[in-house]
């Protein structure tokens, strides 16, 4: 089988629908597949290289991903020729593999993370102007008619059925995490810990600074949580990419103005192979999302077996499992108090949620011979 990515980031970009198609993508060329991915070119980074197995084409868009809604088209069109299916997700990525699937007459497959139409203005950190604009670009988006759309949750699934999708039209795939890679036995709470000179109780985030992430009201969490366990520290890695610049800036305003910088360790991003080394020193992983379509942050954090505090939002209640606790979102008292309960061990626990690269990988492959067969 011949199958066409259309992805607007892809690695070395970090995140986790990079993670989802990396993996995706990697274990499709496992089993025999063909796999081309066309992508947004980033500093760095070749016009066209192959990684183990997978085709990557790279388009310049003068480092805005935005240009590649259009820049990319006649890369797309011109692959999608031999493509049997096109495999694109929201958001820049969606109209140009649209348009070569109508043309081309080959099925086209959305995977969907997240819907937020109606709450740009929100999630986003936006001015009006820009968010009303996101707003109506997503519209536009669905606007368009597709073969199928791959939810990376229930909770994905059901906003888009909220919008009026059609549900026969729609899948749950979960994404698959790499149980090889965060398997808490192959690691040692002290490296990390000596390394950092830390001690005490740690709490942990790891992600990016946008507002949908919930950063900010873990911050304000801090004091309360200094109070109530004296040797705790926050340990955050976040993202520095220059997207997220205002977001991150907002961030080290708001430790200055609380006067927390000692209890705050505040790291650059780390490889994604050195995350579970950070996880296994952590005596609690944080995730107050206000939003989340999946929560890899959750979900590798509980494959570590690590206790999480996470918010009750999104995917997150369907996603944790092990220790946890869930609390209430855009609520700092609630994250300190759910910091609180891993403390002193009063934690809900449930038997541990399996997420396998070869359930994603099989999950798509059935769509993908469906979508074939139909056409």
């Amino acid at each position: 089988m011949n199958i066409l990515f259309v992805l607007e980031n892809y690695a070395p970009h970090i995140g986790g629908v990079e993670i989802l198609f990396k993996n995706l993508a990697e274990g499709l060329v496992k089993q025999g597949h063909d796999v081309d991915i066309v992508t947004h070119k980033l500093k760095e980074t070749k016009k066209y290289e192959v990684i183990n197995g997978v085709k990557i084409h790279r388009v310049r868009c003068f480092h805005t991903r935005y240009l590649f809604t259009f820049f990319s088209i006649p890369q797309v069109f011109k692959l999608s020729k031999e493509a049997d299916v096109i495999n694109a997700t929201i958001f820049n990525s969606a109209f140009p593999a649209w348009v070569a699937s109508k043309i081309r007459k080959k099925p086209c497959i959305l995977t969907v993370t997240e819907v937020w139409r109606g709450l740009w203005n929100k999630l986003s950190g936006m001015g009006w102007f820009n968010a009303k604009i996101h707003d109506l670009l997503e519209r536009v988006i669905y606007f368009f008619k597709y073969d199928h759309y791959a939810c990376i949750s229930q909770s994905t699934q059901k906003q888009l059925l909220s919008i009026g999708i059609n549900k026969n039209k729609t899948s749950v795939i979960y994404p698959g995490i790499n149980y090889d890679l965060f398997d808490q036995k192959k690691y040692s709470k002290e490296k990390i810990r000596k390394k950092l000179g830390l001690k005490g109780f740690i709490y942990m985030f790891y992600g990016r600074p946008g507002i949908s992430k919930g950063l900010e009201y873990l911050i304000k969490a801090v004091p309360r949580v200094s109070e109530i366990i004296p040797n705790s520290k926050l340990l955050a890695i976040v993202s520095k990419d220059k997207t997220y610049t205002k977001g991150y800036n907002s961030i080290l305003e708001l430790i200055k103005k609380l006067k927390i910088q000692d209890k705050i360790l505040l790291l650059d991003p780390v490889p994604y192979a050195e995350l579970p080394n950070y996880l296994k020193a952590s005596d609690c992983a944080v995730v107050p999302s206000l939003t989340e379509g999946f929560g890899f942050t959750a979900a590798e954090s509980c494959a570590m077996n690590v206790p999480i505090v996470a918010s009750n939002a999104g995917s997150l209640p369907e996603v944790v499992s092990g220790k946890y606790v869930l609390v209430e979102p855009a609520n700092s008292e609630a994250i300190a108090k759910g910091v609180e309960l891993v403390y002193r061990s009063k934690v809900k626990n449930k038997g541990k949620k399996i997420f396998r690269l070869d359930d994603n990988i099989e999950g798509y492959f059935k769509v993908y011979k469906k979508l074939i067969k139909k056409n």
